[in-house]
């Protein structure tokens, strides 16, 4: 089985039309593009519209991973709880004639929607060229298993592209995964040789696991600006003539 792939909030955010809808919940992103597609002038679509790539955790129990339930005042029967009006696959409160009770798997329970995983704490570092004295200041995001909140990820450049959106990347990702985004900004990323504290940095590792510092709590703790304390990642160039 190959590793999860990972989303920040800016990639699920980017997909927010009814033609490509994307959502996160529960620490998933679920590409619901084909949901809508079946589904198309259905009412019960416009809750899901109206959260096009957002994250909607707030509709699920976190451990049953099902819908919220309450019970009903009036009729005393614990029905589904969805504030913002019933959406596609959540049965009627009451009898409904014409109610299809054969739809199978829930899409918030069909593995077929999922595309990856979303990502949580944000943390920067600095990633700096030696050769050309360029620098990039990334904010990289972790993975929270009790909180699926958001992620993103910024890229600052010296020269940076006008029309390309900033790259985004997940603390979850090997070196390896984030150098496949950087590739973006210098195609020739691969002859370089990634260093921290004077160490190489092992690519196949991640960020945390290469003993990459994360002292955001401290340094608030402690009151004292983050941004003078960024750890830097140094790309020494190996001059080896391989071609982007």
């Amino acid at each position: 089985m190959g590793r999860p792939k990972y989303f920040t909030p800016a990639e699920v955010s980017a997909h927010n039309t009814a033609d490509d809808l994307w959502v996160s919940f529960l620490g998933k992103v679920c590409d619901l593009t084909p949901l809508m597609s079946q589904y198309k002038g259905d009412a019960l679509l416009l809750p899901i519209m109206d959260c096009a790539g957002k994250d909607i955790s707030s509709w699920f129990d976190p451990e049953t991973r099902d819908v919220r339930r309450y019970v009903d005042p009036q009729t005393k029967c614990v029905r589904y709880y969805t504030p913002r009006g019933r959406f596609v696959h959540v049965p009627p409160s009451g009898p409904c004639s014409n109610w299809d009770s054969s739809i199978g798997e829930p899409w918030w329970r069909d593995k077929r929607y999922e595309v990856g995983l979303l990502s949580a704490k944000t943390r920067w570092i600095r990633v700096v060229n030696t050769l050309t004295s360029q620098e990039q200041r990334m904010e990289v995001r972790f993975l929270r298993h009790t909180s699926p909140a958001a992620v993103r990820l910024m890229l600052w450049s010296w020269r940076p592209d006008p029309v390309a959106p900033p790259p985004q990347v997940c603390s979850e990702e090997t070196l390896n995964e984030i150098l496949q985004r950087y590739l973006h900004y210098n195609s020739h990323a691969r002859s370089y040789t990634w260093k921290h504290a004077g160490a190489n940095l092992d690519m196949s590792r991640t960020l945390s696991e290469n003993n990459v510092p994360d002292d955001d709590v401290e340094l608030e703790r402690l009151r004292l600006d983050s941004d003078l304390f960024t750890p830097a990642i140094l790309l020494h160039f190996n001059d080896d003539l391989t071609e982007g």
